[in-house]
C-alpha cells in the first residue's frame, strides 16, 4: 500500500525537491557514491538546509553539512555503504533539531547532529554527483481512495498507534480488529458522521455507542485533515493530528489483541486517504538491536548527543521510539512488549518514566496525567537490580533519575499494574511511586525501586 516514488539523478549537483509532510524519509538508492539529501523548507536549494552526504569521497565516508559551509558538522566512515549494482535502504529523520540517518532494518542511527538553531523542513530533494548516476525509490505514505461503501480496505497494524490524512466530506470510518475481515470484537471509529456533524467510538457494531462527540466540520472535502488513532491495554483515543489534542477516546474493560486496521467511506461521501503507519512497504517497525547489558560497548553514532554518566551508567538522549543499545529493560506492558528506563523534561522537572518503542515515544507521570514526549533519553549499561519498598523508604544505593520542578531528588521505581510492570518516579515526600499508565498518573505506595 506505500506510495513509491521512482527517481533517476544524473551525475550532476542538482537536487530534485519533492514535499515531505512527516519528520522522515525512507528510500532506497543505487549508486556507486554520492548519494545527497537535502532537508529544506522550499522546493529549492537555499539557505537554510541540511545535506546529509551518504558515500562520498569514492563511497568512503558520509557527512552532514548546513547551509552548505564547512567545515562538515559531522563526518564518519562508512566504506562501501553504497553499491552500483543494487539498491540500498536508507532512512533519514529529523525531530527537534535533530537530524539523523540509519540503514533500513536499524533503530540507531549511522549518523545524526543536533542543531541548535533548527529552521522547519517543509521539502526534501535527492541527487547523485562526483562522477555516480543514481537511481532513487522515495517511499511515501500509503495513499487510496475510498468509494461510497460500506466496505473497508484492510492492511495489518505495524504498532499501536495508526496516523492518517482524509479528505472527504464527511463519514471517515476507521476499524481495528484481529483480523482482515469485518469480525468481531472490533472496533469502529466513526470521524464526520451524520452529516459532518459528531464522530463516535463503537464496540463490536453495537449501539450505544460508547462514545459520542460534536464534531462539527472536522472533515473537508477539500483538504486533508490528519488524524491519530492509538490503542494501547484497551484504550482506544483518537487525537488531532495538527495539535495534539484528544477528540476522543475510551477504555474497553476486555481488550483484545488488534492485528488490523480497515478504512473505508460511507453515507454519500467519498474519500482520499493517505496513511502512515508502515516502515516502508508495509514490513513492521524495526525492533530494537539487542546488545549486551555493558556501558563501555556503547559508543554513539558521530553526533549523537549523549549525557549524564551516572556511576557506570549513561542517560542517552533519542527520539521517536529509539532504543539504543544497552538501554535498561525495567518491565512490560500489558500487551507484553519491553519498556525501558526513559526521563524527559517536563514543566521545569527532569521526570522518570517509560519507553515504549512501538508507540514512538516515552511516557511521563506529572499533574495526574501521563504525558508522551518523542524526545527523552533512556537509561543505557546500567544496573537491573530491583528491591521491594514501600512509602517514603529509599534504601542505600537507589539511583537518581531526575528531580521534580522544586528540585527534590527523583528515584527510578516500578509497579506491577493490570498486568504490565510499568516504571515511573519515586519522590520522596509523597511516599509513592508514579507511573504512566492509560493516559494517566498513577501512585502506589508499594513499588520497586532500582539500585546503582
Amino acid at each position: 500500500m506505500a506510495n513509491i516514488m521512482d527517481i533517476a539523478t544524473e551525475d550532476k549537483l542538482e537536487y530534485q525537491f519533492f514535499p515531505i509532510p512527516s519528520g522522515s524519509v525512507q528510500f532506497k538508492v543505487r549508486a556507486a557514491n554520492d548519494a545527497h539529501i537535502a532537508l529544506t523548507m522550499g522546493p529549492q536549494a537555499s539557505v537554510p538546509m541540511y545535506e546529509i552526504m551518504i558515500g562520498g569521497w569514492g563511497n568512503t565516508k558520509s557527512v552532514i553539512r548546513k547551509n552548505r559551509t564547512k567545515p562538515d558538522k559531522v563526518e564518519i566512515e562508512t566504506p562501501g555503504i553504497l553499491n552500483a549494482g543494487e539498491f540500498r535502504g536508507f532512512w533519514v529523520r529529523w525531530d527537534g533539531g535533530i537530524v539523523s540517518a540509519g540503514r533500513e532494518g536499524e533503530a540507531i542511527p549511522f549518523i545524526s547532529w543536533s542543531d541548535p538553531e533548527p529552521f522547519p523542513i517543509g521539502f526534501v530533494g535527492v541527487c547523485t554527483g562526483w562522477g555516480a548516476t543514481g537511481t532513487w525509490k522515495i517511499e511515501d505514505g500509503a495513499e487510496l481512495n475510498t468509494p461510497d461503501k460500506l466496505e473497508y480496505t484492510y492492511a495489518p497494524v505495524a504498532s499501536g498507534s495508526l496516523e492518517f490524512e482524509y479528505r472527504g466530506p464527511h463519514n471517515a470510518h476507521v476499524c481495528l480488529t484481529p483480523g482482515p475481515a469485518e469480525i468481531d470484537p472490533m472496533y469502529e471509529i466513526i470521524l464526520g458522521g451524520w452529516e459532518n456533524t459528531q464522530s463516535v467510538i463503537r464496540h463490536c457494531r453495537q449501539k450505544p455507542d460508547k462514545v459520542t462527540v460534536p464534531t462539527p466540520g472536522i472533515m473537508n472535502p477539500n483538504e486533508f485533515r490528519k488524524f491519530i488513532v492509538t490503542w494501547r491495554c484497551g484504550r482506544v483515543a483518537v487525537r488531532d493530528g495538527k495539535s495534539g489534542e484528544v477528540i476522543m477516546e475510551w477504555s474497553d474493560p476486555s481488550p483484545f489483541p488488534i492485528s488490523h486496521f480497515g478504512v473505508r467511506s460511507a453515507w454519500g461521501a467519498r474519500g482520499n486517504w493517505r496513511i502512515r503507519h508502515f516502515a516502508g512497504n508495509g514490513q513492521r517497525l524495526p525492533s530494537a538491536p539487542s546488545a549486551p547489558l555493558a556501558a563501555p560497548l556503547y559508543s554513539s553514532p558521530p553526533g549523537y548527543p549523549s549525557v549524564g554518566a551516572v556511576g557506570g551508567s549513561l542517560w542517552v538522549d533519542a527520539t521517536s521510539g529509539q532504543v539504543p543499545p544497552g538501554a535498561v529493560a525495567a518491565g512490560q506492558d500489558c500487551s507484553g512488549e519491553p519498556l525501558y528506563v526513559a526521563r524527559a523534561q517536563h514543566e521545569g522537572a527532569l521526570l522518570p518514566g517509560k519507553l515504549a518503542s512501538s508507540h514512538g515515544c516515552a511516557y511521563i507521570p506529572w499533574g495526574g496525567t501521563e504525558h508522551g514526549k518523542n524526545g527523552y533519553q533512556v537509561l543505557v549499561g546500567g544496573p537491573n537490580n530491583w528491591v521491594p519498598t514501600s512509602g517514603s523508604n529509599i534504601p542505600p544505593g537507589a539511583l537518581p533519575g531526575g528531580e521534580s520542578e522544586d528540585g527534590e531528588p527523583l528515584f527510578i521505581g516500578r509497579v506491577r499494574h493490570e498486568g504490565s510492570v510499568t516504571p515511573g518516579k519515586v519522590q520522596q515526600s509523597h511516599g509513592v511511586c508514579y507511573i504512566p499508565f492509560a493516559g494517566q498518573e498513577l501512585g502506589f505506595p508499594e513499588y520497586e525501586i532500582l539500585l546503582s
